[in-house]
């Protein structure tokens, strides 16, 4: 009998996921890959042994289940974060994406609504409809920038249940003041989520919205490894909060959701935070050369506190996209319209692709 090939549409699928497309970047053999921000830098030789040698003691339990509430890797988040935190208040799992689903499967879900402020990241949607609740998308200046009253005024229209905010923003880098967050929190009963994934590619001497927590049980702020940390690969984000909100999190949580190999790794590479963040300063000064090289090659860089650059004036950006991918390229169409985003890479990798987008230039 030959096999007979089912399509989505013939499933019974849940209503309002039926013409939705799942998350996903291009992803290539190219020799120089600058699309989806990780960190490009490889993880030292030094923190390498001791994640290993970590891993190797918890593989001799791994007959066993895991730590369940993660203690000694929340004893880390809150060792790493500062600000007085303490275990209590912090949240791990997966990569942010699955800790930002635990506050959507606590705090949203069908009959409720998620608001941020687009064009933001991407998940944000669709994390929200994946849990049955609604987005609700607010707006940002033409500068992608989003100040304190317009803010609170949108919110407070919206009354969501959820509010995003990504500080700084994906995908265009754009700083949030702190005001903007208290105006939020001031203008909604919800819960508020500053996603800082990308804080410590910001200016040392800004403050994170870690400092407003005090006083506001329903502010999060959630961080991730995969940036700063270069462990994309192992999946860790986290969160620090209330001790409550981290209750309400344990409800919705699978369980023991991180395994005891994850908790081990993402220990050790705590335990080297400082060398691990050596990479930062590298990453901020080619970052720096991306943004000022495009300005001198006649294009828009936006002002950016991440390791990408949000750049505009392009013509045709899938005509460049493909050019840049025929010399060896890989960077990002974000879908916002003349614009293209980039990572910022090693020194090598920046360099391939700024001699790349000149010659496309010099072509034209």
């Amino acid at each position: 009998m030959g096999q007979v090939t089912v399509r989505l549409d013939d499933l019974p699928l849940r209503d309002d996921l039926r013409g939705k497309k799942p998350y996903g970047a291009p992803q290539a053999p190219l020799p120089i890959a600058l699309n989806v921000n990780e960190n490009t830098h490889p993880v030292p030789q030094e923190v390498a042994d001791d994640i290993l040698d970590s891993i190797a003691l918890a593989l001799r339990d791994v007959n066993r289940y895991p730590d369940r509430e993660f203690t000694a890797l929340r004893e880390g988040f809150a060792d790493y974060l500062g600000h007085g935190l303490t275990r209590e208040q912090i949240w791990a799992a997966n990569g942010s994406n699955e800790v930002l689903q635990h506050v959507l499967q606590a705090f949203a879900g069908p009959g409720r609504t998620a608001f941020g402020f687009t064009p933001t990241y991407s998940m944000y949607p669709l994390l929200t409809r994946g849990t049955g609740a609604t987005w609700i998308a607010g707006e940002r200046g033409a500068d992608f920038s989003v100040d304190a009253s317009s803010a609170a005024s949108q919110v407070a229209d919206a009354a969501p249940d959820v509010v995003f905010l990504c500080a700084p923003n994906n995908p265009t880098g754009t700083p949030m003041g702190l005001d903007v967050i208290e105006a939020v929190y001031d203008a909604t009963l919800g819960i508020v989520v500053v996603d800082e994934a990308y804080q410590e590619f910001a200016p040392r001497d800004e403050r994170s919205a870690l400092t407003l927590l005090p006083g506001r049980e329903r502010l999060v702020v959630s961080r991730t490894m995969s940036k700063a940390f270069a462990f994309a690969g192992a999946r860790v984000g986290y969160l620090a909060a209330d001790p409550a909100l981290v209750d309400a999190l344990r409800l919705v949580r699978l369980p023991y959701h991180l395994s005891s190999l994850t908790q081990a790794a993402a220990g050790a590479a705590l335990r080297h935070a400082p060398t691990m963040l050596r990479m930062v300063d590298e990453i901020v000064d080619q970052r720096d050369r991306i943004s000022a090289t495009l300005e001198a090659l006649g294009y828009v860089a936006y002002e950016s506190w991440t390791n990408f650059v949000l750049f505009g004036g392009v013509d045709n950006p899938a005509r460049t996209w493909q050019e840049l991918y025929d010399r060896g390229v890989l960077i990002r169409d974000v879908g916002i319209p003349h614009h293209l985003r980039v990572s910022a890479g090693t020194e090598q990798e920046t360099t391939a692709f700024l001699d790349a987008l000149a010659s496309i230039d010099s072509a034209a």
